[in-house]
């Protein structure tokens, strides 16, 4: 490809391509569970630019193209809960997941309000729960989010 991929906090100006790669990258997970009416794949784009102006939320980039997000916002109780963390598939498994899951917690970080990180994502999700393994985080609880999936959420101390 011949560029290197910048990260940077994504603006309202990136939702369409947020929500576009949104859309591609959940697909598999849809896939994986057999549940195609995930939020992921139905969350609107007004429902994203709320998201994006609630919280922090950050972009990678190659050259003009968004290849990768992830966002997230911190609760009243000092939690940083992170989502939505979405690598191109043309793209993962080059560490791009794990440099925008560092980005976010540094931001995160500089608020002296938080105090964890937690995340979540699919029981049968191996390569993103070897990820937030990997990162330090430590399964804290399961639940049901339908017939055939449960979500692991997933924290660790800021």
């Amino acid at each position: 490809m011949g560029m290197s991929v910048t990260i940077s906090a994504a603006s309202e100006r990136d939702a369409e391509h947020i929500l576009k790669l949104q859309y591609l990258c959940y697909q598999s997970e849809a896939e994986l569970y057999g549940d195609y009416s995930i939020e992921p794949l139905t969350q609107t784009l007004d429902d994203l630019k709320a998201e994006l102006a609630r919280g922090h939320a950050l972009v990678a980039r190659l050259g003009d193209e968004v290849v990768a997000s992830v966002r997230g916002e911190i609760d009243d109780a000092g939690t940083a809960r992170i989502a939505k963390l979405i690598v191109h598939p043309r793209l993962r498994r080059h560490g791009l997941g794990g440099r925008l899951l560092d980005a976010i917690e540094e931001r995160f970080a500089a608020d002296p309000a938080a105090r964890r990180f937690q995340l979540f994502t699919g029981h049968r999700s191996e390569g993103d729960l070897r990820l937030y393994r990997a990162k330090g985080y430590e399964a804290v609880a399961t639940r049901d989010a339908g017939p055939r999936r449960k979500l692991v959420t997933l924290e660790k101390a800021a």
